[in-house]
């Protein structure tokens, strides 16, 4: 799957421990059945978008919601259709915890609602309902969880990806149109499917690695098209197309669309949990197009950085309408697939240099952290400071929110060097 700053996409679902809500707490709430989680399938659920129903589900929904005072929180389920009767089991319970309430009863066949129990809430904050039958049938027809009591609150559409999360980076004033290199180091902390850790972004692509299935993981590296065709690249005109000037061995080259148009190239390669991946992007001005390439070494837990001789070329682009070095630089989180975007995501950003034209190395010691619009209403998001390295994590529901603009700073004894350029 290719993807790219799809972080940009409006989105929403449901909050974090301190959560910030497109909507009021209220003494009465209905969420879409269509908000919950699948589990142990993330795509086992299948919804109708229009209406918010699911109509089967193999497995248990997971849902989350926050009250803002300890309290009473009395949960009904709705169905639709010709449901067929069937024992269910309701656990309620903080999230993150293990010690949910736990209420089994009888939903009739048929449409109508299905009163469960009344749970009490001890604490305030994030709390998650699981649901799923006792024989291990599919849940069937379900419309939506409508609980009230305690003030609560839940964002209640339908997108369930975590908000993307991004950190800004600025060269020196002097050097901002003569930056020639971005070298960035990535240690993944958690690696679910569907992810996409990107390292070196700059205004006209991005270079990353993605959780793409659970046999494949790549390495990718994209340069968009000139124009503004959103779509299809069969309508770019064939002066505002990059060009492919060389890949490396292994590498799949070709185009994407969908997300604005171009050049897109990946390599399977995979990387484990822990490793360090090291990515490299350089840009040759040439009159009013420049050239960017792309090279990425691997160093295994434990392990000492590569040589030189060590880097691997992912692909060189040509794109027109350019003849710019690197600007606008940047790095980002994205989760990608909205079917698990409860799931935790977190990776460090480190020992990030620039070069300038003249040969300059400059440490990258500052960042800002920004979210897509969907953070505006989901803001389990968050970045910061720690070990030297900065770090982007988003996803789980639990976590404290970052505010959007934020600056970091590393510490003076924050170490590093820059890398060997390749031969």
């Amino acid at each position: 799957m290719h993807t790219s700053a799809s972080h940009f996409a409006l989105a929403a679902i449901l909050f974090a421990a301190t959560p910030s809500y497109a909507q009021e707490k209220q003494a009465s709430l209905s969420i879409p059945a269509f908000c919950g989680y699948a589990y142990p399938d993330a795509r086992a659920a299948k919804r109708n978008h229009k209406t918010g129903v699911v109509r089967e589900c193999k497995g248990e929904l997971h849902y989350y919601f926050e009250c803002a005072t300890p309290g009473q929180v009395k949960v009904e389920i709705e169905r639709v259709g010709n449901a067929k009767a069937a024992t269910v089991e309701i656990n309620v319970g903080p999230h993150p915890g293990n010690t949910p309430a736990r209420v089994k009863t009888q939903l009739p066949q048929g449409a109508g609602k299905a009163w469960i129990g009344t749970f009490g809430l001890h604490l305030p904050g994030v709390h998650k309902l699981v649901i799923k039958t006792t024989d291990g049938s599919a849940l069937q027809n379900l419309q939506a969880i409508v609980l009230s009591g305690c003030p609560l609150r839940a964002v209640t559409v339908e997108r369930r990806n975590a908000s993307s999360v991004h950190l800004s980076y600025k060269a020196p004033r002097e050097h901002q149109d003569d930056i020639e290199w971005f070298y960035c180091e990535l240690t993944p902390k958690t690696d679910p499917l569907w992810t996409y850790y990107m390292a070196t972004g700059w205004h006209r692509g991005y270079f990353g690695m993605q959780v793409n299935s659970k046999t494949e993981r790549r390495v990718i590296f994209s340069v968009w098209d000139s124009g503004n065709e959103a779509v299809d690249r069969k309508k770019v005109k064939a002066e505002d197309l990059v060009q492919l000037v060389r890949k490396g061995d292994g590498v799949y080259a070709g185009g994407f669309g969908n997300e604005g148009t171009g050049g897109h190239s990946h390599l399977v390669h995979d990387w484990k949990l822990g490793d360090t991946i090291r990515f490299l992007v350089h840009a040759e001005p040439q009159g009013t197009h420049t050239t960017y390439t792309g090279w990425f070494s691997h160093i295994p837990k434990g392990g000492k950085p590569d040589a030189a001789d060590a880097w691997q070329l992912v692909a060189s682009f040509k794109a027109p309408r350019d003849g710019k070095h690197l600007h606008s630089l940047y790095s980002f989180s994205e989760n990608f697939s909205g079917a698990n975007g409860d799931r935790d995501r977190q990776c460090d950003y480190g020992n990030i240099w620039l070069r300038d034209k003249a040969g300059e190395w400059l440490s990258v010691r500052s960042a800002s952290f920004s979210h897509d619009g969907h953070g505006k209403l989901r803001s389990d998001r968050r970045g910061g400071v720690r070990n030297g390295r900065f770090f982007l994590q988003h996803g789980n529901f639990a976590i404290r929110s970052t505010k959007r603009g934020k600056k970091f700073s590393l510490p003076e004894d924050a170490t590093g060097k820059p890398p060997l350029l390749p031969q």
